[in-house]
């Protein structure tokens, strides 16, 4: 027989030197198996064989052929075989008898080729013999061969250790992976080359978790030794081995080596951009670079395999993240990370969003972390940019601008650094947020179009055709968002730095052509602003800009005449209607303001606008024009004295009459025909335009048109006196328009020539700000006898197209015009001529009352009795203040020497900023930082909808950043102080000199309320620029310092250098001091909340919360004045807030109620009707439901707050939880009481809500300290229990009361009520139960009981007085005779129709 297999071997030697089989594999092996295990000298036929087989394969050709595949001779027998065919190696391993065998056969052939090179024919023999133990069907001894393969891969050569090691999974069983694992894991700490293929088979062996742990451990500690292509093997080892358990801890070690070592690679990502801005030139680097770029990639492309299909990862790793606490632990990996978890882990997004925005308001994650997170890995982000755009939409939604902003970086820096793609979907997003109808987010959208246009120009050219689509939505669109729209445009449109923007330049020229001459009026407004904008960057002044480009710095001829046709057309097109031409003027002086214009385009405007207002408006004093006027025209309000002859004056009453008397009676001027049309409205606005043409071509200088500061007016008597109530209602119409007209100009001289530095022109801004005053009161008086009155808006924008109807009013008057240069320079003549010398002091008595003070305040009171209305919702008459003008609240006391003709001292006269003028100014400040620092909480508005109104009037302020604004505010703060301290000063003196001075004389009562007003308002800016929100910006926190060293200063003026901590104690103490001088209620609380958002920017705020309690609890203590004609000044919602102040920073909540409701209360209730309690004066019996709604909420909000506590608690601990709960249903008790004395509608409203709350809070908090309490402190808890069962009783009885008076707002309350009350019953049962004390409950019976206690008594209780039982039931927790007496609690079961109502059945 053995000679035949050996025959048979050689026959097949000749068959496989062919690599050719001719019989099928399978039936090869069964045969030889049978064969073999039959023969009669088995087993040790089987040594016999593989003799024969080590004999034969001596020969490496036969042995390679041997190795290799055979191919299968198919004949027509044989057509069902597979295809598949195995080397004869493989045939013979597949034998079990002969496998061992063999196997040893195989490893001892195998060292023979370890080091030699590959075979010509390309064969690795090392690699094709173990390829020959790949998936085997059986391993029959796997340990005996994981030892040799082991000691193998021990002494082979490194490439082949390679080999080898990755060949282990496919080669060994599941039993051996454990002993594999061992191995292998040791073998990695002593050879730190094979770290990728020992990774690599671990992570596909089935290991134990411990193992796995200890590699993880040695290869994380190698992170910083491994070279860049081996990471990413490394890292989906690590990310493979994480389990549920351990998963946080690995991910945040990870996270700390992979970003600090390997992720952030600025050499080669900078090569990368080089690249890219250098396409096509040659790169003696370019594969390494390509290679190391593919390694990143792999890398991040592992960690999104992970955290997309491995939850417990992507929850680590937010997790991680999110415990991070310090801002300068944060990398850009972490940002990059979450990113990439947003885009693969849907079910995560939220969890994202609150993590990031957690972030993002505490600094963590600001600007420049995202912008190292762009230039670092944009080529990974890239692939994840639709998700990107997903969260910059998300987080420009919300209300926090910190948030809102770092949504905008989201879209500026994709913008920068993806693809034009990329690009394209940015331009889309921010398209839709403009469409969308939110203001917040319509601004912000905005904002980060204007400045990528500034990033890259020829970019958003590309994509101009989404943004011109912005066009259609114009309707519900701000002209402040419309400016910026139509800049945006402008800028692509006409930028000198690229060509080929003619086509957009088309459309701007026709879509503002179109829009100009419109019929309907708000397209012809809109288009005004459009034209405007447009021209300003036609215009635009690019000298600075001509040692960057090549060309002529300056305008083109052509250019310039694009920009004179449409300035020419704008004219024209508005010129027909008064409120177009405002809303041009207006516009065009903005533009000027804001924007530097070509030299040769100002001369022409400057020249224009100088000649035209002279013609419009000036008249020589000589040539007063001629009428038939109803009332007697005079030049008033000049502040020189002019001769008849001499001198120049603004035209305004006979224009105004022109307009509203001659056209009625259908007569005109001879001269009409032959002069312009005007209308009186466009005096202000015009003068404006003129004023900043002549500032900017003169640098400041206000020579040439400072004759208009101090000329008079063409008026008439404005003083009403006995004639208010003889004239008719269209004269008293007529001179409430003069009025305005003539305060707009005036308002408009102020913002003129407020900076000027001359002593002489701050008397003469000071004298036109106390005639703006006084017009304002005369103006009061008019409005209140002239309801029906129409006076002209001071400006017109879109916005007041909802305010007020548009009247396209023209008229014509005749005027004569003289040069409107400075009166100075004349010469002088007569014996009247007069000049001006003043001398300017920085004391601080700018509100100290002089005599001429108290004149003007006399003569104020005096007209007190006369009916008149406020000005304060009449703000859109007139024009606004810049902010410039606030520096008027530095101006000192200002003496003026009226000399005679000899230059001597005539008179002296004293100019100062009084109480009236100082509480003007103060109030428009106010309203300015309200507007603008402090605006209310944005509301979502749908696109479709109107938009509300309330910051129509401050377009001029609206184009101010909140930096700038708190800027200026802070340059103020010094002045402010000043007034401050004198008005403190004021109301310190006072009570010396009159205890009773609201109610004493009238002049006095009137100096009272103005300074107090004045008070009020100061205290009222300082808290809206500290509570500004951009404070905790790090890019304002200079700003802060400097705001807040101003006020250190006013205690500690010399020392320097302090710390943010020192400032805001310093600034707190100053402002504390305060407290005594506090005239009214509101400004109290104006004071509380200043000191409070000070306290908020505090590290340590404990310090002085205490403080702000005491100083609250001062002014609830504080008697304070009451007005004439209400019974109190102080407002419902005012107490309200500064009770809850008081009651949120007190160091005893439940204390502070107490003494309220136990002392406070007590002491109004035996008090007479209109009296207050004595240790609480606000405390009234207008004002009691307000202190018993604050004490009701503070209380439910302070039990919540309290943990109810385990059973593994300390004693002590138990003890003062009890206690402190004995505390609250002590006060509950108290407060619910009341309801018998004080059983007002709104007082029931209060007890149901917050009974039903605090029922529900104890049931949460206290009954579990009970259920483990009761044993050791019984007789406390019974206590406890028995008092909060008559509180209970109580809630039942309002239940009753609130049925039997059908009360709609107190009935929907009860079902909620008696709900917890059942639960309640329940739960104590329960309790008692669990303590083992259940026959101390019992049931009772219920009654219908009122508040009293009366019994009610209704249809089914008298027909069914013997079942009263049948539905109502009571409980009582009763003490034994031995051990307590009975303590009760209500219950009650759900009740029908009209026996629902419950009452208690009084035994006692």
């Amino acid at each position: 027989m053995v000679s035949k297999r050996r025959l048979s071997k050689s026959e097949d030697k000749e068959t496989l030197t062919e690599n050719a089989s001719t019989v099928d594999q399978i039936v090869f092996q069964r045969k030889l198996f049978q064969t073999l295990r039959k023969h009669p000298s088995y087993p040790k036929i089987i040594e016999e064989f593989v003799n024969g087989l080590e004999s034969y394969i001596e020969d490496q050709d036969i042995f390679r052929n041997c190795l290799l595949s055979c191919e299968r001779l198919q004949n027509e027998e044989a057509s069902m075989g597979t295809s598949y065919s195995k080397s004869l190696i493989k045939l013979l391993l597949g034998i079990d008898i002969l496998q061992p065998a063999i196997i040893k056969t195989l490893f001892e052939k195998l060292p023979e080729f370890l080091f030699e090179s590959t075979n010509s024919d390309g064969i690795n023999m090392p690699r094709l013999i173990i390829s020959q133990l790949k998936w085997l069907d059986r391993v029959v001894d796997g340990k005996d061969l994981t030892t040799k393969i082991m000691q193998l891969i021990s002494i082979a050569p490194v490439h082949l250790q390679h080999d080898f090691i990755t060949s282990l999974p496919e080669i060994l069983g599941d039993s051996q992976h454990a002993d594999v694992g061992k191995e292998l894991s040791d073998l990695l700490t002593e050879n730190i080359s094979l770290t990728v293929p020992i990774l690599d088979v671990l992570s596909s062996l089935r290991l134990d978790l411990q193992l796995l742990s200890k590699v993880r451990q040695l290869v994380m500690g190698k992170l910083s030794s491994v070279k860049l292509g081996d990471l990413p093997v490394i890292i989906k080892f690590i990310l493979h081995s994480i389990t549920a358990m351990d998963a946080l801890e690995v991910i945040s070690e990870l996270r700390e080596r992979l970003d600090v070592q390997h992720c952030i690679l600025p050499p080669l990502f900078l090569a990368s951009q080089s690249r890219m801005k250098n396409k096509g030139q040659t790169r003696s680097s370019g594969n390494q670079e390509n290679s190391d770029e593919d390694c990143v990639f792999l890398v991040f492309d592992i960690i999104k395999s992970a955290v997309r299909y491995e939850k417990t990862i992507s929850d680590a790793w937010i997790k991680a993240i999110e415990h991070i606490a310090s801002e300068s632990e944060h990398k850009t990996f972490d940002l990059v990370m979450l990113l990439i978890i947003y885009s693969t882990n849907t079910q995560a997004k939220k969890y994202i969003e609150r993590v990031l925005r957690n972030k993002i308001r505490s600094g963590c994650f600001n600007k420049d972390l995202l912008q190292s997170t762009f230039y670092v890995h944009y080529l990974v982000l890239k692939d994840v940019c639709p998700s990107i755009l997903s969260l910059a939409q998300n987080l420009l939604h919300s209300l926090d601008q910190s948030i809102i902003l770092f949504g905008s970086l989201l879209y500026r820096y994709a913008f920068k650094f993806f693809d034009t793609y990329c690009q394209q979907e940015v331009i889309g997003a921010l398209v839709t947020h403009i469409c969308s109808g939110n203001e917040a987010e319509v601004d912000i959208a905005l904002d980060v179009l204007l400045e990528l246009v500034v990033v890259n120009l020829s970019a958003m050219r590309l994509n101009a055709v989404f943004v011109k689509g912005i066009l259609d939505y114009l309707d519900k669109m701000s002209p402040r968002q419309i400016r910026k729209l139509f800049y945006l445009l402008s800028t692509m449109a006409f930028s000198q730095q690229l060509e080929g923007s003619s086509h957009i330049q088309d459309d701007m020229h026709l879509v503002i052509r179109k829009q100009l001459s419109s019929t309907i009026f708000k397209y012809k407004l809109i288009g005004i602003v459009g034209a405007i904008t447009m021209a300003g960057i036609m215009a635009l002044d690019r000298s600075r800009f001509s040692s960057l480009i090549q060309g002529k710095a300056d305008l083109s001829n052509e250019q310039y005449t694009q920009v004179t046709s449409l300035l020419q057309l704008v004219h024209s097109c508005s010129k027909q209607s008064p409120q177009a031409s405002v809303l041009y003027y207006d516009e065009f002086a903005n533009m000027i303001q804001i924007v530097k214009l070509a030299p040769k385009v100002l001369e022409w405007v400057g020249q224009t606008i100088f000649n035209d207002f002279q013609d419009a408006f000036v008249v020589d004093l000589c040539a007063v024009p001629k009428g038939n006027y109803p009332f007697p025209v005079k030049a008033l309000y000049g502040l020189e004295e002019y001769n008849s002859q001499d001198g120049i004056a603004i035209n305004l009453l006979p224009l105004l009459f022109s307009q509203d008397f001659a056209e009625d009676e259908g007569r005109r001027t001879s001269q009409e025909s032959d002069h312009k049309l005007v209308s009186p409205m466009c005096l202000a606005p015009y003068f404006r335009l003129l004023r900043l043409c002549v500032e900017k071509q003169h640098n400041g200088n206000l020579e040439e048109i400072d004759g208009l500061l101090d000329c008079p007016i063409l008026l008439t008597d404005l003083e009403p006196g006995e004639r208010l109530e003889s004239m008719s209602d269209k004269e008293r119409s007529f001179i409430c328009s003069l009025i305005c007209l003539t305060l707009n100009w005036f308002r408009e001289v102020v913002n003129a020539f407020c900076q000027q530095m001359s002593p002489e022109m701050k008397g003469k801004v000071l004298t036109r700000l106390k005639h703006i005053v006084e017009l304002q009161g005369i103006l009061e008086k008019y409005l209140a006898a002239t309801p029906d009155c129409s006076p002209p808006l001071g400006a017109f924008d879109l916005e007041t197209l909802a305010v007020t109807p548009h009247a396209s009013t023209v008229f014509s008057a005749k005027i004569k015009k003289q040069g409107i240069t400075g009166r100075r320079n004349r010469k002088a003549g007569g014996n009247k001529t007069s000049s001006h010398d003043m001398i300017s002091k920085e004391d601080g008595s700018e509100c100290d009352p002089t005599p001429s003070n108290r004149g003007q305040l006399e003569k104020e009171f005096k007209g007190k009795e006369e009916k008149t209305v406020s000005l304060q919702n009449h703000h859109l008459l007139f024009r606004e203040l810049d902010m410039e003008v606030f520096c008027i609240l530095r101006c000192g006391l200002l003496t003026k020497f009226i000399l005679d003709t000899e230059m001597h001292t005539e008179a002296t006269e004293v100019v100062q900023l009084q109480p009236p003028e100082l509480l003007f100014l103060l109030e428009d400040l106010s309203h300015k930082v309200e507007n603008m620092l402090t605006p209310s909480v944005a509301r979502r508005v749908p696109f479709l909808k109107g938009k509300g109104n309330q910051n129509i009037g401050l377009s001029h302020v609206q184009q101010r950043t909140g930096q700038e604004i708190v800027h200026c505010i802070i340059q103020l703060l010094t002045p402010m102080c000043n007034h401050l301290e004198n008005i403190h000063n004021y109301f310190q003196c006072l009570p010396a000199e009159n205890h009773s001075v609201v109610d004493g004389p009238g002049m006095q009562a009137q100096e009272y309320r103005l300074m107090s007003s004045c008070y009020q308002r100061l205290l009222q800016i300082f808290h809206g620029l500290f509570a500004w929100s951009g404070f905790f910006q790090a890019e304002n926190q200079n700003l802060l310092y400097s705001a807040l060293q101003v006020l250190s200063k006013r205690l500690k003026p010399r020392e320097r250098d302090q710390s943010l901590e020192q400032l805001l104690s310093q600034s707190f103490h100053y402002l504390q001091n305060f407290h005594h001088s506090i005239p009214s209620f509101q400004s109290a609380l104006y004071l509380i909340r200043l000191l409070m958002v000070i306290l908020e920017k505090s590290r340590t705020p404990t310090q002085n919360k205490e403080k702000i309690a005491s100083l609250a609890r001062h002014f609830l203590c504080r008697m304070w004045p009451s007005g004439e004609k209400e019974k109190s000044s102080i407002l419902n919602d005012q107490l309200h807030a500064l009770l809850s102040i008081y009651l949120e920073h007190t160091d005893s909540v439940l204390k502070a109620i107490e003494e309220i409701a136990g002392v406070g209360v007590p002491e109004l209730m035996n008090s007479s009707k209109d009296a207050s309690s004595s240790t609480f004066p606000t405390l009234t019996g207008h004002t009691f439901v307000i202190f018993f709604r604050v004490m009701m909420a503070e209380l439910v909000k302070t039990v919540k707050g309290l943990q109810a506590g385990t059973a593994a608690d300390s004693q002590q601990v138990h003890e003062e939880k009890l206690l402190y709960w004995n505390m609250a249903v002590r006060d509950f008790s108290i407060l619910i009481n009341l309801i018998k004395v004080f059983d007002s509608r709104p007082v029931l409203h209060v007890c149901l809500k917050y009974g039903r709350l605090f029922v529900e809070v104890f049931l949460k908090q206290c009954m579990p300290l009970l259920d483990f309490s009761f044993r050791k402190h019984r007789e406390d808890v019974l206590s406890l229990l028995g008092t909060f069962q008559l509180n209970t009783r109580l809630l039942h009885h309002l239940c009753g009361h609130s049925k039997i008076q059908q009360d709609m707002k107190l009935t929907k309350h009860v079902p909620f009520l008696k709900k917890t009350l059942e639960l309640l019953v329940c739960r104590v049962k329960a309790m008692l139960i669990l303590n083992n004390c259940r026959e101390a409950f019992w049931l009772g019976n219920l009654k219908n009981r009122d508040l009293q206690g009366e019994e009610i008594v209704s249809q089914n209780s008298q027909e069914s007085r013997a079942d009263e039982s049948e539905d109502d039931t009571s409980s009582q927790v009763s003490k034994s005779k031995a051990t307590e007496d009975g303590e009760e609690d209500e219950a009650s079961d759900r009740e029908k129709e009209q026996d629902s109502d419950e009452s208690d059945d009084d035994t006692d």
